[in-house]
């Protein structure tokens, strides 16, 4: 199993969902069943709706979600800003991001996934965030410039890349110093048994690739970040569980 096998088994896994939701027969799976990160850490509408003055959204926009928990409520996106999303998919956390911006701000959106760019596209007309852009790329090597965006957010997708350790360098490239990041993921409670590492299947459902959160916040001391926090706490009979990393770039 390579690196390349595991990314486009991954890639045509999340395409088939957006595929989905293009025709409109893909709900939001937190919660649900293994065709993504399904996790009792749902996305907090209410939370969110609390950090912005108008965070409405569309319900057909809100059911293309394939992330579990925020990461916004620890971004503390301020007006003005560059935010950066690892991983946008149908664009659900470009849009609330948008929102606490502002205006003077803007929000970009990566994602590998040519289905996922669409389904963000027509999202994006929906909800009308003229201060957000998606590109396609990998997180592994990033479309953005050096030192230019201000704060970071990823939703359950870091766990799917087979290289933590250059996603979390290319993350740090792109922060200004002074810059933070603030990823929900999955993370794994135990070791997890060389054969779910070996099913693609796993891979996709956010288990195969799941680290401690230890090794995980590890990984983002060695690629330069400082103040490392980790919030959340696994069940006992979890094998991956949502954890959030918030995490600085030095001055």
């Amino acid at each position: 199993m390579t690196t390349s096998t595991v990314t486009e088994q991954v890639r045509e896994h999340y395409a088939a969902q957006a595929r989905r939701a293009l025709d409109g027969q893909m709900k939001s799976c937190c919660g649900t069943s293994g065709d993504c990160c399904a996790s009792t850490d749902t996305i907090p509408i209410q939370a969110l709706a609390a950090l912005s003055a108008d965070a409405t959204l569309p319900d057909e926009v809100i059911q293309t979600s394939l992330g579990c928990g925020t990461p916004l409520e620890l971004a503390a996106i301020r007006p003005g800003e560059t935010v950066l999303d690892l991983g946008s998919g149908g664009g659900l956390d470009c849009f609330y991001a948008s929102k606490l911006t502002g205006p003077t701000g803007h929000v970009i959106g990566v994602d590998m996934t040519p289905d996922m760019l669409t389904l963000a596209a027509r999202n994006k007309e929906k909800v009308g965030a003229e201060n957000v852009e998606f590109r396609q790329g990998y997180l592994e090597a990033l479309p953005v410039d050096d030192s230019s965006v201000d704060v970071i957010i990823s939703n359950c997708v870091i766990n799917l890349s087979p290289d933590k350790d250059q996603v979390f360098r290319e993350a740090f490239r792109v922060l200004k110093p002074g810059g933070r990041v603030a990823f929900s993921d999955e993370v794994a409670r135990v070791q997890i048994p060389d054969g779910l590492r070996k099913n693609m299947d796993s891979w996709a459902a956010c288990v195969a690739g799941a680290i401690g959160a230890d090794e995980y916040a590890g990984k983002l001391g060695a690629a330069g970040f400082e103040e490392i926090q980790v919030h959340g706490t696994p069940g006992p009979m979890d094998l991956v569980y949502s954890a959030k990393f918030v995490a600085h770039k030095p001055q």
